[in-house]
């Protein structure tokens, strides 16, 4: 099935001419009409002439994109996953999806988000199971990739809506430094702590969306340019130097699922198999009081986001949005002041830990999907990156009882997203010795 083709393999394929643009997009309409009454990943697609006539020439040329719908297209409506924006079509496309369009990317369609990118679920079901979520709040975009409709999805992370729903949908979710990949166009939820990242079957995917799509100036608040990530033998990368891994320790371990500890267990098993050395890690409870320092600056400034909202369409707007605001305005000045603090100084701190490993190792959610389509998940494994801004990565790992994706995140240095993606494909490769060929969605 030629829609279920990697990004790199399918430009690689179509900029060779063995892959004709016209063939491989009627492929990736043709699953989607297969399997969308039950994945329901899409608010919108495009007709297949539509698709057709968008491609444009560079290195996207021909390569169908899914975009979350919190980030704006100018031709398509763009909901944010709320009643109040259902016919909204912006005026202009977000930035990130003007760069897509400029190399020959084609938008394939809208995915389901939760509500304003909030806990509110949508209808998208999970790839290998549709009675378990996908996770959120990126939905649509996780399961889009991971049930082979298209190579590359864009969604975004406030807490843990990248990495989880990789996770969960067994697939790769890669988040970079915060500020690393353009934000305007993307409706906020928390500006302190948005981050939008990429949905891959690889974590060369992963390097190559990003290399194409990440910020080359820093005109945009809080933006960063990082160079781009180059994927070399760990010998360049470390010298003469074993990887050396942080297996996390955290307050929140007693939430983790049998299967999932057996996960990470399988996970640093491979990795030692390989060569590499892993070593458990004990932070000190100041990080882990960043967590609730990112629900304040989460509430805080998503009141001010939706405060115009909550006065005019008070009926349209759901009661976990409504609850986030309530919170968000009984918080002080001062409290939200010193969670900004927070955020500094251990995004600051953390890179002491990196002169010691290479790369954290951590479970990226308690277990398995749960099962039912009204919460998405618990994001407490993912969050104290999101605060930080560190980049990190979600690989699949093996399958619970119930055939399930469990995987692990990787966590590097802030700004050190190179040296991240190179131990995600050391691991990457370690885990494919770990028998996947059974892996196949169900729908």
């Amino acid at each position: 099935m030629k829609s279920a083709l990697g990004l790199v393999q399918a430009s690689e394929l179509i900029k060779s001419k063995q892959l004709m643009v016209d063939e491989y997009l009627e492929q990736c309409v043709e699953r989607a009409d297969q399997i969308e009454p039950v994945l329901k990943a899409f608010t919108v697609r495009a007709p297949l002439p539509n698709l057709q006539k968008q491609s444009g020439s560079g290195p996207l040329m021909g390569i169908p994109i899914a975009v979350k719908d919190i980030i704006a297209t100018k031709d398509f409506v763009t909901s944010y996953g709320s009643p109040i924006y259902s016919s909204f079509t912006p005026a202009e496309d977000a930035a990130i999806v003007r760069k897509i369009r400029k190399l020959g990317g084609i938008i394939f369609g809208k995915t389901v988000t939760t509500e304003f990118a909030w806990r509110h679920a949508g209808v998208t079901t999970n790839p290998w199971n549709s009675a378990h979520t996908p996770g959120g709040s990126s939905s649509g975009s996780a399961a889009a990739v991971a049930s082979g409709i298209v190579p590359l999805a864009l969604g975004s992370q406030t807490a843990g809506s990248i990495i989880r729903p990789a996770t969960y949908c067994g697939i790769v979710g890669f988040k970079a430094s915060f500020g690393a990949v353009p934000r305007a166009g993307v409706h906020p939820v928390a500006n302190s702590l948005d981050h939008i990242g990429f949905f891959t079957r690889s974590v060369i995917d992963a390097v190559y969306a990003f290399n194409l799509l990440k910020n080359t100036s820093t005109d945009e608040d809080d933006s960063i340019v990082i160079p781009e990530l180059i994927l070399s033998p760990l010998s360049t990368v470390l010298g003469k130097q074993k990887p050396h891994f942080a297996v996390l320790k955290t307050p929140f371990d007693d939430l983790l699922s049998a299967e999932q500890i057996d996960a990470m267990e399988k996970a640093i098993h491979l990795l030692k198999a390989s060569g590499a050395s892993a070593e458990e890690l004990t932070l000190p409870q100041t990080y882990w009081d960043g967590i609730e320092a990112l629900a304040v600056l989460m509430a805080c400034e998503a009141a001010v986001v939706h405060e115009k909202h909550l006065e005019k369409f008070p009926d349209l707007l759901g009661a976990d949005i409504k609850e986030l605001v309530e919170k968000g305005n009984a918080c002080s000045v001062s409290g939200y002041i010193k969670a900004k603090q927070l955020q500094m100084q251990l995004r600051r701190s953390i890179g002491e830990y990196f002169q010691r490993f290479d790369a954290i190792l951590a479970n990226p959610a308690t277990g398995e999907a749960p099962k039912g389509l009204d919460l998405t998940g618990n994001p407490i494994f993912c969050s104290l990156w999101t605060f930080i801004g560190t980049p990190a990565i979600a690989l699949p790992v093996n399958r619970s009882c119930n055939g399930l994706p469990l995987g692990i995140q990787l966590i590097g240095n802030y700004k050190e997203d190179e040296k991240l993606v190179n131990m995600a494909a050391f691991a990457e490769e370690c885990f494919s010795a770990y028998d996947r060929a059974k892996l196949k969605v169900k729908i």
